[in-house]
């Protein structure tokens, strides 16, 4: 089994910088990916970014040249920074990875979310 915790979020200003850090634990040989989805108010859940096992990066055309998305492989942690955020940045952001046990095995696994508010 795999847990996923995430830190970061909370209330942040116009034009202000998101700073989002997930950290998977548990029975892990590697991880695939990791994805960031947010869900705003009223509207499906989307992907932000990802980043694959061989680096690779994607990212949701509004929020290209703003966001970028990174990892630690010594550590298990996800990461996703933005800048200049606008109020349509507002939502739950969720943290997904995917990878495969010691015996392995496949797993994917959500993290809870986390409230990102963009106001004044």
């Amino acid at each position: 089994q795999v847990t996923l915790e995430e830190s970061g979020g909370g209330l942040i200003h116009p034009g202000g910088t998101l700073r989002l850090s997930c950290a998977l634990s548990g029975s892990i040989y590697r991880i695939d990916d990791w994805s960031w989805y947010r869900q705003g108010p009223g509207k499906q859940r989307e992907l932000v970014a990802r980043i694959s096992h061989d680096a690779r990066e994607t990212y949701a055309d509004a929020v290209k040249g703003r966001c970028t998305v990174s990892r630690d492989t010594t550590k298990n942690t996800g990461f996703l920074e933005m800048t200049n955020l606008e109020s349509g940045d507002t939502a739950v952001y969720y943290c997904y990875a995917r990878g495969l046990s010691p015996i392995l095995r496949g797993f994917d696994q959500w993290g809870k979310g986390t409230q990102v508010t963009v106001s004044s």
